[in-house]
């Protein structure tokens, strides 16, 4: 009986380290194929950056406001390029609120780690 249990055992081990690795293969190779973050999906990151700045303690309230000052007039900006543009953005515009996004992204990086505490 304790044979047949060991046996039960060990193939049921080796089903469970199959069926892992088959299920972690699928998963690395769906990383490999994303798309970029959307324009949306940066902007919400960034909030959330800026979020954690805040309750963290590394952003005053002026660099606060400043950083989302400068994220309202990128949100600003892309809805008038979407209105003039049928809803969509061109590839011109989505290179223009990107290299914007990646200026912001810098700004909200120094702002938190500049030393200053609230």
């Amino acid at each position: 009986m304790q044979r047949n249990a060991t046996v039960i055992f060990a193939a049921a081990a080796a089903l469970a380290l199959a069926l892992g690795l088959t299920a972690n293969a699928q998963d690395s190779s769906s990383t490999t194929t994303s798309k970029p973050a959307t324009l949306a999906q940066r902007r919400q990151r960034q909030q959330d950056r800026i979020a954690n700045g805040i309750n963290s303690g590394q952003l005053t309230a002026g660099e606060t406001q400043r950083l989302e000052r400068r994220e309202a007039g990128i949100s600003r900006e892309t809805r008038d390029m979407r209105e003039d543009n049928g809803g969509h953005l061109n590839q011109a515009q989505r290179r223009a609120v990107n290299r914007q996004q990646n200026r912001a992204s810098r700004h909200i990086y120094r702002a938190k780690h500049n030393g200053r505490r609230r």
